[in-house]
This record gives structure tokens, C-alpha cells and sequence, in this order.
């Protein structure tokens, strides 16, 4: 049984805080963005919200299927066996680490953030021109940019996607995380970013962080949590 996308999808949904403090602002200006009109018809409201994450979380998928063909290559470069463990070590100790950031205990970790901002500072210009937003597929579009936006949670399961073997596994990895991230970056639209100000709470972010970090560590402890599948035939090998 493998158990990777249920925590894939668990990481993403207790990273609430950081998603809000993250994206919260963008989220709250994406949604004063749309017409006045649009903003009172519920339905409609959040459809455009709802398009502008699909699209973010389709790029995670991307991604992660790019990320997914690497860790195939590793894998085949390394060995089945002890590489595998390898990566998932190493994917389990930058997940606590980035705990420990989302607590305030490693702020220099933010760092990290800055190897996607070549990518970012290429494809930012192209988010501007299609604002404002005015239709379904354009907010498809504008999400499928923002989801580029440097973030260190997302660096973090992109290293722990290296352990999946194809893109396929990547791919669908990276949109379970996705989808963990949804309720709250959607509830930070559908009230324009008031959440923002409750994400700056230190000891919300401390029990946020606590919470990464235990679940780094079982995957440091018990590798297989990652990728149970794989782990078992590698252990019977």
C-alpha cells in the first residue's frame, strides 16, 4: 500500500498557515480584482477562484512530473535499492527543515526560494498582462503562472517528488499536495484575504511547523512511508 499522496495531501492541508501568509495577499487582490458584479454572484465568484487554483495546482503537477523523470534517472544512477532510501533521507530532513522554518526557528531557510527566481522574474511579466481578469480560462491561465511563484513548502515536495518513480507518480504526487493546499487558499479568497492577519500568529505557525516536522520525521524514520510499494520490493530484493 503506498501512502505517499494521502501525505502529500496531509502536508498540503496542515500548511494552512504558510499557504495563507504565502498567498494570502495574492489571493485577497486576485479576488478585489474581479469585477464588483462578478464578486457578488457566489457561484460565479467561485468558479473564478476555483479556476485560478486549478491552474497553480496543474503546475505543481507539471512540476512534479519533470521532477519525477529526474528521480527516475537518479534511481537508475544510484540503484533501486539503496538509492531509494537515500532520496527519501533526504526528502524526510528537508521536510523538517522546512517545519522548522514555518515555526520561526530557521528563518535563512527563505533562501531556498531563490532558485526559482530566474523562472519567476521570466514568466511574472506574463501574469501582468493578462490581468485584469475577466473569464474562466483566463484565471486557468493567470493560476497556471502564479503556481511558478517561488514557495520553500513547494521546493520541499518537488526534493520529495525526486523519490517517485516516472512522471506519472510526480505528476500525481504534486497535485495531491495541491489539492491539501486548496481549502485554505480558497478560503482565503472567499473572504478577500481577511485570513491573511490570523497566519502571522506565532504560535499557529509554531504548531504548524511541529506538525511538518513530525511528519518529516516518521519519513525519516520509516522511509517507506514515502513510497511503501517500492520500499517493500526493495527490502525483499
Amino acid at each position: 500500500m503506498d501512502l505517499s499522496l494521502p501525505l502529500a495531501f496531509t502536508v498540503g492541508l496542515f500548511s494552512a498557515v504558510h499557504c495563507i501568509g504565502m498567498c494570502g495577499g495574492i489571493m485577497g487582490a486576485l479576488s478585489y480584482g474581479l469585477p464588483p458584479a462578478l464578486r457578488q454572484n457566489s457561484t460565479r465568484f467561485l468558479l473564478f477562484l476555483l479556476a485560478y487554483n486549478c491552474g497553480r495546482i496543474l503546475s505543481y503537477a507539471v512540476a512534479g512530473a519533470l521532477i519525477g523523470l529526474l528521480g527516475s534517472a537518479l534511481l537508475e544512477a544510484l540503484g533501486p535499492g539503496q538509492g531509494h532510501r537515500w532520496l527519501q533521507w533526504f526528502a524526510a530532513l528537508i521536510m523538517v527543515l522546512i517545519g522548522l522554518h514555518v515555526a520561526g526557528w530557521l528563518p535563512r531557510l527563505a533562501q531556498v526560494e531563490r532558485i526559482g527566481a530566474p523562472l519567476w522574474r521570466l514568466l511574472e511579466p506574463l501574469g501582468r498582462r493578462m490581468m485584469p481578469v475577466e473569464s474562466v480560462l483566463q484565471a486557468l491561465a493567470y493560476g497556471a503562472v502564479w503556481g511558478w511563484l517561488p514557495c520553500g513548502l513547494v521546493y520541499t515536495m518537488l526534493i520529495s517528488t525526486a523519490t517517485k518513480v516516472g512522471p506519472l507518480d510526480g505528476a500525481l504526487y504534486m497535485a495531491a499536495f495541491g489539492l491539501g493546499t486548496l481549502p485554505s487558499v480558497l478560503a482565503t479568497g472567499m473572504l478577500a484575504g481577511r485570513l491573511y492577519r490570523y497566519a502571522q500568529n506565532s504560535y499557529l505557525k509554531v504548531a504548524v511547523g511541529l506538525i511538518i516536522i513530525v511528519m518529516g520525521l516518521l519519513t525519516l524514520w520509516y522511509p517507506g512511508l514515502l513510497d511503501m510499494t517500492t520500499y517493500q520490493q526493495t527490502n525483499i530484493q
